[in-house]
């Protein structure tokens, strides 16, 4: 066979190419496409505002003026006037503590501002005894990052004391109050109250009084200036105390060891041990003939005192 020329061996050079191209090609239409997947971007979380919720640190900031109090028995609008510039920046529906109670602010007018008191509020504190001039401690709500001078108050008003006793001394002024005796067992020596919403430190405590003193400063600064004997303030129980003996309580009763459990049962272990009447001995102790005169005394009345057992 003659052998191919060098044309004859481009060629065929060029055809193989091109044939394997034309191969390339067609093999190239039958693999699939690989898609790289796109994983999204984690979403960043929204730094919108957070419902505020009120609280208090007891540090009175001043006192505020009645300027109106309409009260038609079951409602009341409260019409306060402040310093100046203590409502810089208050909004309507911002929380504002007067004498300890959380209220709303319903509309402002320059320094004054208004408030809507309910039934409740109206019976259970003492803000339905103001009339126009009255004085109210007031504190703003307090905000994230605000120094806690006094403890965490909510303005939920436990309940209301009456002033019994203030001494006055040159450095300080001890006033005793009395109140209803199931709120003393949340009220300890050294432990925290707010009087009026003041955050206080608790003096002595018996059932239904305890006593607190108070510094120049705080006299000057609340409406303790004008308290007298006979006086009427809010009480708000510090909220820890009050969870934690009603737990112990309710853990104590549950397990039959609590005061009321204990009461039933000594009295019901009384009642058992008095109806409980001598048993005369069955034989004689001694061989001779002897019997015993409780025997006979509790044969003739069994119901006598000297023949009731006690446990």
């Amino acid at each position: 066979a003659r052998p191919s020329s060098r044309r004859d061996r481009g060629n065929m050079s060029a055809t193989s190419v091109k044939s394997t191209a034309g191969l390339s090609a067609r093999s190239s239409a039958f693999v699939p496409r690989l898609r790289s997947k796109v994983v999204p971007a984690p979403a960043r979380r929204s730094r919108g505002a957070v419902s505020p919720v009120a609280l208090f640190t007891g540090l009175v900031q001043g006192t505020a003026t009645v300027v109106s109090f309409d009260n038609v028995g079951d409602f009341a609008r409260l019409k306060l006037k402040f310093p100046p510039n203590t409502l810089d920046g208050i909004l309507i529906g911002a929380s504002v503590a007067c004498n300890g109670t959380c209220l709303t602010v319903v509309e402002t007018d320059g320094d004054c501002a208004c408030f809507d008191l309910i039934v409740e509020t109206l019976r259970a504190t003492n803000l339905g005894e103001l009339e126009p001039g009255s004085e109210v401690n007031y504190e703003r709500s307090a905000k994230v990052g605000d120094e806690i001078g006094g403890h965490n108050v909510s303005g939920h008003v436990s309940t209301k004391a009456t002033i019994v006793t203030q001494t006055d001394t040159d450095n300080n002024r001890e006033v005793v109050f009395e109140l209803d005796p199931r709120w003393s067992k949340y009220i300890l020596p050294k432990g925290f109250v707010a009087v009026d919403g003041c955050s206080l430190t608790v003096g002595d405590v018996s059932p239904g009084r305890f006593n607190v003193w108070l510094i120049p400063e705080t006299i000057r600064a609340t409406v303790f200036a004008t308290k007298n004997v006979g006086s009427t303030v809010n009480i708000e129980i510090e909220s820890q105390t009050q969870t934690i003996v009603d737990t112990i309580e309710r853990v104590l009763d549950e397990r039959g060891l609590g005061l009321e459990s204990a009461a039933t049962s000594s009295s019901e272990s009384s009642t058992n041990a008095a109806s409980k009447t001598y048993e005369p001995k069955t034989k004689a102790t001694v061989s001779d003939g002897y019997k015993d005169p409780m025997d006979e005394l509790c044969e003739e009345d069994p119901s006598a005192d000297e023949c009731k057992v006690f446990d």
